[in-house]
């Protein structure tokens, strides 16, 4: 049995059958985890969806912010943006059941030594924080309060953890820790409007804002993390314990799949 984790989806099933095949994956014994946004911006979103949960207890992800996007359009909370390529979700036959699925998937997902979360884990949390904060969220999203939480999912504040936060300022922050993030500060404050590489962020952002894995102080510098998210990164080399599996498909670059027995890299390039 091997367990294989494979970048951002971003609804590119083609790809993702192609590398399934050449690793001969097997669903009878092997499991597929995703590390999150199944869908948006490529061509076969629905039958992403499709795929993904046909393959029952052989497949895991984490919620993506794309993923969560998906959601709260359904719901009537946001309206599709231009670049949105979900109608044929939304329209299909079977929707009601694959949005269920959907929101019944986890923030973070722990397999082995490893932790899988879609964007990071914030500097000023440990893994067990991010794995509690997490439990929070998913707890909402399979109870009657998911419009509560899909109504104040959007918006970039509060921009910084502090205890005593409640409910919907609560859910937004720890969603944008998880789902979004890519620069903040070594205290954990955000900046989510910066989306390039790392060096090449705007020249107006204070010089305390990095990497969320860059930061000296990190508390989960000793665990091994794997993420998508973040194209840019290229799925460059970030250090030991730092696994970037959004190599960029849907926009050019490759996808990649991770062999978590070995730590071996399997790409599919268009």
């Amino acid at each position: 049995m091997t367990d294989y984790v494979v970048g951002d989806l971003q609804g590119c099933l083609e790809p993702l059958l192609r590398l399934l095949d050449s690793v001969q994956f097997e669903p009878a014994t092997d499991c597929l985890i995703a590390t999150g946004d199944l869908i948006n911006r490529g061509p076969q979103s629905l039958e992403t969806l499709r795929f993904c949960m046909g393959l029952g207890s052989a497949f895991k992800t984490v919620l993506g912010n794309h993923d969560l996007h998906l959601l709260a359009i359904a719901q009537g909370i946001r309206q599709p943006t231009p670049k949105d390529t979900l109608d044929e979700i939304l329209s299909a036959p079977d929707r009601h059941q694959l949005l269920n699925w959907l929101q019944q998937q986890p923030l973070l997902i722990s397999a082995g030594e490893y932790t899988i979360v879609h964007a990071g884990i914030p500097p000023n949390w440990t893994i067990q924080q991010a794995k509690d904060r997490a439990t929070e969220v998913e707890q909402v999203l399979h109870s009657e309060r998911a419009e509560e939480y899909f109504q104040g999912m959007y918006g970039n504040l509060p921009d910084s953890w502090t205890d005593d936060l409640r409910s919907q300022q609560r859910w937004r922050l720890i969603t944008n820790y998880l789902t979004r993030m890519r620069f903040c500060t070594s205290a954990g404050q955000l900046e989510l409007e910066s989306k390039t590489a790392p060096g090449q962020q705007s020249t107006g952002l204070a010089s305390e804002f990095a990497p969320w894995y860059s930061h000296r102080s990190r508390l989960s510098q000793k665990d091994k993390i794997i993420f998508g998210h973040w194209a840019a990164l290229q799925g460059k080399y970030l250090g030991n314990n730092l696994f970037p599996l959004d190599t960029g498909y849907v926009w050019g670059g490759a996808m990649r799949l991770m062999n978590l027995s070995t730590g071996d890299y399997t790409e599919q390039r268009a």
